[in-house]
């Protein structure tokens, strides 16, 4: 088989992945605090097995033993990334809804003493009196859930919330050192990937502020998702016209020897 049909082969695959990426991002692009995800690619080395013999010595006359190193470079897919770059404030004047202007990220309980990490400050309370989210997750401020009295309610831009003035609790807000180690959980809510230690810090003054009465748009640009989709679907039949070729010449060569038989 031609080493095009392989590199076709996986070139598309790299490319259907491109596209599924781009049309998820799309998808989102109303979702509140959606962070798009992108994709990075590397090259990937093939030598030939004279290159795993080399010998640095020359002779007398320093004549090349060995001949030069042949590398085929072929670019794979290395790895998806979450952009967590920040996007797009909208007001909408509910004093529940929040949105962290800077690095970091709000917290929600999941139960027995597990949390996520999400930037969707869409809240509301509870009929229990608790500030949650929209999956009903209680809202994390000093480690535990904020309870919420009657009463008007407002949130300093360092996440304490107040209730007619008197502070019934501090949203908490943390910065994670290394992001790499998120992994997208659902609904729009990101955990620890699996053998990883997210790394929390403190947040450091005047770099994020919470603002309230605000939510944070997705940072996913429209335009830019349908060149890119436009882009890939164009790159994906290309692969296909090398994959055609490649078939119908390893036909060619199959009859012609075939026929010499």
């Amino acid at each position: 088989m031609e080493m095009s049909m392989y590199s076709a082969v996986f070139g598309a695959l790299s490319t259907e992945t491109r596209l599924n990426i781009s049309a998820n991002n799309l998808a989102n692009v109303n979702t509140t605090g959606y962070k798009r995800d992108r994709v990075s690619f590397e090259d990937t080395f093939y030598r030939y097995a004279h290159d795993y013999h080399m010998d640095p010595r020359g002779d007398i006359r320093q004549k090349q033993l060995l001949p030069r190193a042949d590398l085929i470079a072929k670019p794979r897919l290395a790895m998806q990334q979450i952009d967590f770059a920040q996007g797009a404030l909208t007001a909408t004047g509910n004093p529940l809804d929040l949105a962290i202007q800077g690095p970091g990220f709000f917290k929600v309980s999941a139960g027995q003493g597990n949390s996520y990490y999400t930037r969707n400050g869409a809240f509301h309370r509870s009929a229990e009196g608790m500030l949650v989210n929209d999956q009903d997750m209680p809202v994390l401020g000093g480690g535990g859930p904020i309870q919420l009295p009657e009463g008007r309610i407002s949130v300093g831009g360092d996440g304490a919330v107040y209730v007619d003035g008197a502070q019934v609790g501090q949203v908490d807000v943390v910065t994670v050192q290394n992001p790499d180690a998120l992994m997208k959980y659902g609904a729009n809510l990101y955990m620890p990937q699996t053998g990883a230690t997210v790394q929390e810090g403190v947040l450091r003054a005047g770099t994020t502020e919470v603002a309230q009465g605000f939510l944070e748009k997705p940072n996913v640009e429209v335009v830019e998702e349908m060149v890119s989709m436009i882009e890939t679907q164009r790159t994906f039949e290309a692969y296909q016209k090398v994959m055609s070729s490649s078939n119908e010449l390893d036909t060619k060569a199959i009859r012609v020897g075939t026929d010499k038989m």
